[in-house]
């Protein structure tokens, strides 16, 4: 096994892309060193992307928000101005493991690490947000729903890093919010987990949403037909009623020792239902 830490992103990428055998990212290492340390994988490579520039870096911009592969979510907790535009992922990155973990894990290993059950990627998702990839063919920037393929799968081609997460600059009257279930108070794998994003008109009336559900199937799920149960209406009982029915029906989850799949399906529509209410608050609603 070999261990490298470049200084420069085309280093990194020219080192993944012309590894002959399995290679690993390391950023946080609060996945990568516990699936090493199981025995569930064994990389030839591993790529220590933190001493990058820029990497460990919350930049924000007149657009919005540029949050680096290396952020950890304890730094992200303690940045006001996100805090302030997108509370929502704040909150969900937070509740990634213990404070000790906080230190060391970022959202960008969360998403990379593909787990249905991810907290951070279901608020990424309703927050629009977007993965700035850097590969040897380029730059791209895809949705990051688009990353996750499957448990433990992503669309990154090989030599391709997440270089940061890009959020837009919060839209006027808007809020967002993320909740989950666990059978514990703290530190457990989400049952279900739920992220809305709601912006309002001066009336208080739901002219865009989108809402995210996750651990309710492969992938993280942006539930559109959701989002159009809640346009061009105010947050009232029948709105949220048509939501919690929405999310329940889409819903696409498995029987296990945490959950049934009935117990799933109505969980996904009480915590979106109740995730919408936050958002609705927090953007202005009454």
């Amino acid at each position: 096994m070999r261990y490298i830490r470049p200084h420069s992103m085309e280093d990194a990428v020219g080192q993944l892309a012309g590894s002959p055998g399995t290679a690993a990212i390391l950023a946080g290492g609060s996945d990568l060193l516990v699936r090493m340390k199981g025995g569930f994988i064994e990389p030839d490579l591993i790529v220590d992307i933190k001493s990058i520039d820029g990497l460990g870096e919350i930049r924000e911009t007149a657009d919005g928000f540029s949050i680096g592969a290396a952020v950890s979510c304890a730094l992200m907790g303690e940045s006001a101005a996100l805090k302030r535009e997108w509370p929502g992922v704040v909150e969900a990155a937070k509740l990634i493991g213990s404070k000790q973990v906080q230190g060391r894990c970022t959202i960008v290993g969360n998403l990379c690490n593909a787990s249905p059950a991810a907290d951070s990627v279901p608020a990424l998702v309703a927050a629009g947000a977007r993965a700035l990839i850097i590969g040897p063919g380029g730059r791209r920037t895809v949705a990051v729903e688009a990353v996750p393929t499957g448990p433990g799968k992503t669309s990154l081609a090989k030599g391709e890093i997440i270089e940061a997460i890009l959020l837009d600059r919060r839209a006027p009257r808007s809020g967002d919010a993320y909740l989950r279930f666990i059978p514990r108070t703290e530190m457990d794998i989400a049952v279900v987990s739920a992220g809305v994003k709601l912006t309002l008109d001066e009336q208080g009336v739901v002219k865009s949403a989108r809402v995210a559900l996750g651990a309710v199937a492969p992938t993280v799920l942006l539930v559109e037909e959701a989002a159009e149960a809640l346009i061009g209406r105010k947050l009232d009982e029948a709105a949220l009623e048509r939501l919690a029915k929405v999310c329940s029906g889409t819903c696409r989850p498995i029987d296990d020792k945490r959950g049934t799949v009935e117990f799933r399906r109505k969980v996904a529509g009480v915590l979106a239902g109740r995730a919408a209410t936050t958002a609705y608050a927090r953007a202005g609603g009454k």
